[in-house]
């Protein structure tokens, strides 16, 4: 993903947004990323995105999603008609997965 696709669809953050949060604020819990821009307060389609790039920056990596913004928005369009996350795309974007 690139630094200016969103992460957030519903409220347009992009993940540059949500890297800068990172960065100035340096929140201790991933629920405090819903600060910026009202991220993951929406759908809550990226919460498991936003946890993922919170757990990133707390190890010192640039946070990252290894998804196309593509495929990012059609498997949420998946998620909000069955309610069902796509957890194998979930864990190789790095995001959260089952367990």
């Amino acid at each position: 993903m690139d630094a200016d696709d969103e992460v957030c669809l519903c409220f347009h953050v992009s993940l540059r947004k949500v890297r800068t949060f990172l960065a100035v604020q340096d929140p201790p819990v991933a629920s405090l990323i819903s600060e910026c821009l009202g991220a993951g307060t929406g759908c809550r389609w990226c919460v498991p995105f936003l946890k993922a790039l919170h757990a990133q920056h707390l190890r010192g990596e640039v946070p990252d999603l290894r998804v196309s913004p593509q495929q990012y928005a059609r498997t949420r369009l998946t998620y909000q008609a069955t309610n069902v996350r796509d957890e194998k795309m979930l864990r190789e974007a790095g995001g959260e997965g089952p367990g």
